[in-house]
């Protein structure tokens, strides 16, 4: 695989060299073959040797209530692991997760995960209606959760249509007999016995480790399979592009495991490879959040530039001086977020780039503080950073498919160990995306000519109109100009489109309100030298309530779309 482009554009030779070998010491089983995943890299058994023979005596991870050693973590997962093997059918092998992220939600994955299911973790953001549409998708039988979850006032909405297991339950069932495997199988037999004993030996690097739904931002949440080498492969490269050190570095795990970097590289990166996490329920209570990062300063924050905005209004300078390196991802972080970052906390953000599909992370510009080579080139603010190692990237015209030159936009196309197995039960949609080994990501980019990564837009967030294409965030941005809208916080405009007889799409602006005639604004676009597609019809603004989003503060393009479908229709 490529380090970047795929002609690699007269990349040092060192840098070449460093990933070859990276690639062949960490990965591969024997060093001469190059298409061989080393199955002693699957991270559930990666977690057994660490829990067992590395400092078990170490902080795994904390919350607000408690904290657990490695040791714990070993003991309560294999005891979790024996009650779960006995409430589950062999059928059951794509079990839900309903808990927001907490100890017993990092314990519920791992015993899953030991008795070789696949841990499916819920979003208790979206509607009843969607929560359940993804539970009979992937065949979920059984859910774990707990009464003091379901009890709570955010949690009501949720009618989960398959059985639900409470941690409450599984703890007041446990035996005495339970305890005494799980400690002979924690502190007396080897690893490769408890490996044998409980089948993790027989796990195939494709098997599937979870199952992760899309945001459903751009329509129904689709379940993207995982598999042990998707994980462990982009765990291994996130941690080497930004220098992770397991004994010297911890997260703070305010990001939703349904969430596939919350899973990926905080839950699994915990338990796989040993750094420590430190999790809260709800990335919003700040008072919490300022204890737990003043007791347990984090080294690294990972975020949306929602989270890192409320942080950098709430927290104090105190709350987060040992952290050192802060990456924005899911959406666009501005300068004006990096600065004020920089000039309070003393770190400035860099901006990374994932999709679900890529189990995520694809790129990520790397901080001055991680900085190990001179050869590295420093990070650009604008951009979305540098692809991983192991992961090779393709910027291919929409038209041709033909690669493009350096600043040719064109659509991003990844391969790589990261990349999904597919789509579950959805073959179709599975072959509209992946084609030899590469994944479509609908997003429109460009490379610079040292090949890092700018996004342009994303395809589904354009119209074609007279054949041209129109980008919406462009024209959001025009908008919020002209009407002296913040681009940052609570969106207070968003740009759609819908079919339309004549131009084949017609722009729709929904706002929550104008200082400004449909007719002003149109005409102040073309004083400012936009083009003329980009003016919207005076007959294309329509006031809603509110814009909608997604949990992570993200724009639903889903439900604008549907929102705008349906007042153009009812205009008409």
């Amino acid at each position: 695989t490529n380090f970047c482009h795929q002609d690699v554009r007269a990349l040092p030779d060192a840098v070449q060299a460093l990933q070859h070998r990276w690639y062949t010491e960490h990965w591969m089983t024997n060093g001469s073959r190059t298409d061989q995943f080393g199955r002693d890299r699957i991270p559930v058994r990666q977690m057994l040797r660490l829990w067992k023979k590395k400092l078990p005596h170490r902080i795994a991870c904390t919350d607000v209530s408690m904290e657990i050693t490695r040791r714990k973590m070993l003991i309560g997962s294999l005891i979790f692991r024996r009650r779960l093997h006995k409430l589950l059918g062999k059928d059951d092998q794509n079990v839900g997760v309903l808990i927001p992220p907490c100890i017993p939600c990092a314990l519920t994955n791992a015993a899953l995960t030991l008795d070789l299911r696949a841990a499916v973790n819920l979003n208790y953001t979206v509607s009843n209606e969607i929560l359940n549409h993804c539970i009979h998708k992937v065949n979920i039988k059984h859910v774990v959760t707990s009464k003091k979850v379901m009890a709570d006032k955010n949690f009501a909405k949720f009618h989960p249509e398959c059985d639900l297991i409470y941690l409450e339950d599984i703890k007041t069932s446990v035996t005495l007999w339970d305890k005494i495997c799980a400690l002979t199988q924690a502190l007396i037999l080897p690893v490769w016995v408890v490996d044998r004993q409980l089948g993790l030996h027989k796990i195939k690097p494709s098997d599937p480790l979870t199952i992760i739904f899309t945001s459903g931002s751009t329509g129904i949440p689709k379940g993207v399979v995982l598999s042990h080498q998707n994980v462990a492969g982009n765990i291994y490269a996130f941690m080497d592009i930004l220098q992770v050190n397991p004994l010297r570095d911890s997260t703070l795990g305010i990001l939703p495991f349904f969430h596939s970097f919350g899973y990926t590289c905080v839950l699994w990166g915990m338990l796989s490879m040993g750094y420590q996490s430190w999790f809260h329920t709800s990335p919003f209570v700040f008072g919490i959040v300022a204890k737990i990062c003043r007791k347990y300063p984090p080294t690294i924050l990972v975020g949306t530039p929602t989270f890192l905005r409320y942080y950098a209004r709430k927290l104090k300078r105190e709350d987060l001086e040992c952290v050192k390196v802060v990456v924005s991802g899911a959406e666009r972080c501005s300068s004006a977020l990096m600065d004020e970052y920089e000039e309070k906390f003393g770190v400035r953000p860099v901006q990374g780039y994932g999709v679900t599909e890529a189990s995520p992370v694809v790129g990520v510009n790397i901080p001055v503080d991680r900085l190990v080579e001179d050869w590295v080139p420093k990070q650009k603010d604008a951009s979305i950073g540098l692809p991983l190692f192991g992961t090779s990237v393709q910027v291919r015209n929409i038209e041709t498919g033909e690669p493009c030159k350096a600043n040719e936009v064109g659509m991003l196309w990844i391969s790589g160990i990261n990349i999904m197995s597919g789509y579950y039960g959805e073959p179709e949609k599975t072959a509209e995306v992946l084609q030899d080994g590469w994944y479509c990501t609908g997003d429109l980019v460009y490379q610079d000519e040292e090949n890092f990564i700018f996004i342009a837009g994303r395809l589904s967030r354009f119209a074609k109109l007279g054949g041209e294409m129109v980008p919406h965030e462009g024209v959001e941005e025009a908008l919020n100009k002209i009407l002296g809208f913040a681009s940052e916080g609570e969106p207070q405009i968003a740009v759609t489109s819908v079919p339309d007889e004549k131009k084949g799409e017609k722009l729709i602006v929904l706002h929550t309100g104008l200082n400004l005639d449909p007719s002003e604004i149109g005409a102040k676009i073309m004083e400012l030298n936009y083009p003329a597609l980009w003016v919207p019809n005076a007959d294309a603004y329509f006031q809603v309530e509110s814009i909608p989003l997604l949990g992570t503060g993200k724009l639903d393009l889903y439900a604008v779309h549907e929102m705008a479908m349906k007042l153009a229709s009812e205009e008409a």
